[in-house]
């Protein structure tokens, strides 16, 4: 059976417009979910990082009261590094986030010069 066979579903030879609407159906869908598990990675990746970055003080906190005095030192030495990385994967996030819903929405409104204004003959 050939690619083309399976989504041939009358068994005709061909591939119709219906079978053709149903196989671009099935892609949407198909894009719809990975889109969509694509934004949950990068929300649950964010969270994580902010969450680290609020975290990150009470580590040194923590290493300091066990006596890990030079761990603690160790810790607070990265910590610009640290906090800059993640406050960078927090913007990539959320600008990249802003970008995609710009390309999606539609223009907001019509007004005389704009590109989607149409004139109505009276």
């Amino acid at each position: 059976m050939t690619e083309l066979e399976k989504y041939d579903r009358n068994r005709n030879g061909r591939i119709d417009k219906w079978e053709w609407a149903a196989l671009e159906l099935e892609d949407r869908k198909r894009r719809i979910d990975d889109e969509d598990a694509k934004r949950d990675a990068q929300r649950r990746m964010t969270w994580f990082a902010l969450s680290g970055m609020v975290l990150y003080p009470f580590a040194i906190l923590m290493a300091s009261l066990f006596g890990l005095s030079d761990a603690a030192k160790l810790i607070a030495d990265i910590a610009t590094v640290y906090v800059v990385a993640v406050s960078g994967v927090t913007a990539a996030y959320f600008g990249f986030n802003a970008m995609t819903s710009n390309k999606s929405s539609p223009p907001s409104s019509s007004f005389p010069g704009s590109d989607d204004y149409r004139r109505t003959e009276e």
